[in-house]
């Protein structure tokens, strides 16, 4: 089998997989379609005083697909008519009516990445080098600062007050600042 990419409607990416995994199971499709995936990475929000994790597609309006082509390189035709009769279903990338197969490397890292979900979630600040922040909480509670660097790793903050007529360098968490 070979991997291909469909054009679907935006934003409903997820509920195309789902439907046409849903008619592959119920039209015994198993032996030409293989996996269905829209890869997604999980990020972590913080806004306020609050986090949350979402989900985002990392190519959105994109849904791979695995399937065995037929002898002339096009879609089989059980398979072409399941996708064409599935809402949100544009067409296959390639010319012609003939799909283009995707490189085994382009394959690979999608495949990479569609499997990290599993992961932590990376943390998503809105914050850049050079804010203006103001710390809310801890000990220095009320200074305002500017910020030097982010490490979205450890979900820290490096930030610039001044104390006493100096600048200091501070570490502090994103749930501790807010931009001013």
């Amino acid at each position: 089998m070979r991997w291909y990419v469909l054009r679907v409607q935006s934003n409903k990416e997820m509920n195309v997989r789902d439907a046409l995994l849903q008619r592959v199971e119920r039209d015994n499709l198993g032996d030409i379609v293989g996996r269905i995936v829209v890869p997604v990475e999980r990020i972590k929000r913080i806004r306020g005083n609050k986090q949350a994790v979402y989900m985002r597609k990392l190519y959105p309006g994109y849904v791979f697909m695995e399937m065995e082509p037929d002898k002339e390189g096009k879609s089989p035709e059980k398979a072409w008519f399941m996708i064409k009769e599935t809402s949100g279903v544009g067409d296959f990338i390639g010319t012609e009516g003939i799909p283009t197969a995707m490189r085994d490397t382009d394959v690979a890292k999608m495949l990479l990445e569609a499997e990290k979900p599993e992961e932590s979630p990376s943390i998503k600040v809105e914050f850049k080098k050079g804010d203006q922040i103001k710390i809310r909480e801890g000990a220095f509670e009320n200074f305002e600062g500017t910020v030097d660097s982010i490490d979205s790793e450890r979900g820290i903050v490096k930030v610039i007050v001044t104390i006493f007529g100096r600048s200091t360098p501070l570490d502090i968490e994103y749930l501790q600042i807010e931009k001013i």
